[in-house]
């Protein structure tokens, strides 16, 4: 009896959805098919990674995104210089929106790339994932009664040592949902929680997204939060165990049918590797070059909008 794939369950999530998903308006007017509570769950073991192969996935976007995130930046500008165009859409809307001007998302990326100070202006996307992971804004109560920011905390750095010294913890986790800072983000965090269990001498992981675009976003997502696993594997000296992904609100959008159509008419292929070629002296110092993907032999791209 053969194996299951690992990108069936995936598969077959997309397929529930396009077929028994509840049809309703959402926030981008575009519309969507959606169902609450998924689970998906994916072994790491010796190198396995949750890499869609029925389209490919461009893991190297997602990796830079997650670097980025680590650095905790919210300028869109460290992404554009690199050639990473996820996040381009949200201010390039608030930029059209805010000063009138009908510029092409091209020219204003453009603009955002050689341009500094406008790159300042308009491209942060406000206090978004990388914030709220390694600096998340604390308030100290002052004499007169008022209060004055505080250090702010770094998630991150505090659950590596969390997890090299308290293994058996309940409370190893990032958390981007800080109430007090949505209005001001681009875009509220939709994988918005990370729980992390050791047993065994391997890492376990859990992602919540509270909201989930299962054509598009989903893919990068699986990848990012994996090898957010990998890394903090390595950091900690533990191997890597099993990846469950929950959703939440978790749909796909109605201008999508073309791509549900073609992804759900192809079989998976292959079992694509992650190695780790060098091991940096903290979580906030791996490269892109530090990742080497192997036996990644997907089907060929599909384009899809993004609902904004």
């Amino acid at each position: 009896m053969s194996q299951t794939h690992y990108e069936q369950q995936y598969l077959d999530l997309m397929r529930r959805i396009w077929s028994e998903g509840d049809e309703r308006r959402d926030r981008t007017g575009v519309g969507t098919r959606s169902i609450f509570g998924a689970t998906l769950r994916f072994d790491l073991a010796g190198g396995a990674m949750p890499l869609i192969t029925t389209k490919r996935v461009y893991w190297k976007t997602a990796t830079r995104e997650l670097l980025w995130f680590l650095t905790g930046d919210t300028n869109i500008r460290p992404l554009v210089l690199q050639g990473v165009k996820i996040w381009n859409d949200w201010p390039h809307a608030r930029y059209v929106r805010e000063t009138g001007e009908d510029i092409a998302l091209d020219e204003f990326v453009r603009r955002i790339a050689e341009d500094e100070a406008f790159a300042v202006r308009w491209g942060d996307l406000g206090p978004v994932y990388g914030k709220q992971w390694v600096d998340w804004p604390t308030y100290r109560y002052r004499k007169d009664g008022l209060y004055e920011p505080g250090e702010g905390i770094n998630q991150v750095a505090e659950l590596v040592e969390s997890l090299r010294t308290n293994p058996g913890s309940r409370r190893h986790i990032i958390e981007g949902w800080n109430v007090a800072e949505i209005d001001r983000m681009a875009l509220p965090p939709c994988h918005k929680t990370y729980q992390f269990h050791v047993a065994d001498g391997c890492l376990n992981a859990l992602l919540y997204q509270r909201s989930c675009d299962v054509a598009l976003g989903l893919p990068f997502n699986l990848w990012s939060a994996a090898l957010l696993q990998r890394m903090l594997a390595q950091q900690t000296g533990l191997e890597p165990g099993e990846f469950v992904w929950m959703g939440g609100d978790t749909h796909l959008y109605l201008n999508h049918e073309a791509l549900i159509e073609e992804q759900l008419s192809r079989e998976p292929q292959g079992y694509p590797r992650l190695d780790l070629v060098r091991q940096p002296d903290t979580i906030f110092d791996y490269r892109i070059e530090d990742f080497e993907v192997r036996d990644y032999t997907p089907h060929g791209p599909i384009k899809a909008p993004v609902a904004v």
